[in-house]
């Protein structure tokens, strides 16, 4: 039951924060200003944000910064390549730095939530890593990492991984268009579905009892 309350109300708390980031950007006229900054720089954006995901910067508010600099299409584009790049840097530092040495670890029977964790993403990586995208709780980059030094393939993963950041990415990234143009119609869109990927998430989260 706290985890379900977990998956609805840390999400919620998080978009309060940013409309009330937002809105407080937009009335003392810096709007103008940050969207000015963004349509001229989205490679510096992309990278620092790619950056922020790989440091464990929640990608919800990478996509919110999307849509606030760049509008919802554009928001939501970069933000997507931005989570990408970040997930790749935390998953293959991790596979090349010490996978070998946490699959000896296992392999002595220690560790046995990591074991569970492993078992989960190497039984069926594809499936395994959508899930956990999907979940409106949990740290991108303990993922990431914890899915390098696992035994998932990184094919299946990396795709799932993608599919899995698209729904929250372009609730977020609504979120901040919407602020930055002040259509306010395009928030409560936002938050519509949030509301529904969150009981989407918590579907999956039931059903998942077993994970980590």
């Amino acid at each position: 039951m706290t985890r379900g309350l977990d998956a609805i109300t840390k999400p919620a708390a998080l978009i309060v924060v940013l409309l009330l980031a937002g809105w407080a950007i937009t009335s003392i006229g810096l709007g103008d200003a940050v969207q000015a900054a963004g349509t001229q720089g989205p490679a510096v954006f992309v990278g620092f944000a790619a950056m922020a995901c790989a440091l464990g910067v929640p990608r919800q508010v990478v996509a919110y910064a999307g849509g606030l600099a760049f509008g919802f299409w554009e928001g939501t584009g970069l933000g997507l390549l931005a989570m990408m790049t970040g997930c790749l840097a935390n998953f293959f530092g991790a596979r090349f730095a010490a996978r070998a040495r946490v699959q000896a670890w296992l392999e002595r029977g220690q560790g046995r939530q990591l074991q569970r964790f492993d078992r989960f993403l190497s039984t069926n990586a594809f499936m395994a890593t959508l899930t956990l995208r999907l979940l409106p709780v949990g740290s991108n980059l303990v993922t990431n990492v914890m899915a390098g030094v696992s035994g998932a393939r990184a094919v299946p993963f990396v795709i799932a991984s993608a599919l899995g950041y698209v729904p929250q990415t372009v609730v977020f990234a609504l979120l901040g268009g919407g602020v930055l143009e002040g259509v306010w119609i395009k928030v409560a869109l936002g938050v519509a579905l949030f509301i529904v990927s969150s009981l989407l998430g918590l579907v999956l989260l039931r059903r998942s009892q077993g994970l980590p």
